[in-house]
């Protein structure tokens, strides 16, 4: 994520969380829309609790969008496919 060429988005989610569930498909159509222009990856914060406290990540869902390491962007809880995107969007040349 943080060596990456192009942006990264970082899907902070638990197993356990409603809205998490809700937000999954979108985040995976959205990743096929985008392959080759940026990276997706799922960071399941049970497993990883120390990663989602270094970013300041006090609910989940949220997403993240880093460009050249750095955090750029968080987007919380359980929003519309038009949100994610238009975010993602802004930080694609």
């Amino acid at each position: 994520v943080l060596k990456a060429d192009e942006p990264v988005v970082v899907d902070f989610w638990a197993p356990w969380c409603g809205p998490c569930k809700m937000i999954d498909p979108l985040v995976n159509e959205l990743a096929k829309e985008y392959t080759g222009k940026v990276k997706f990856y799922k960071l399941n914060t049970d497993d990883s609790p120390s990663t989602p406290s270094q970013y300041n990540v006090r609910s989940i869902p949220t997403i993240m969008i880093f460009v050249n390491g750095e955090k750029k962007d968080a987007i919380i809880g359980a929003v519309p496919r038009s949100t994610l995107a238009s975010s993602i969007d802004k930080f694609l040349q």
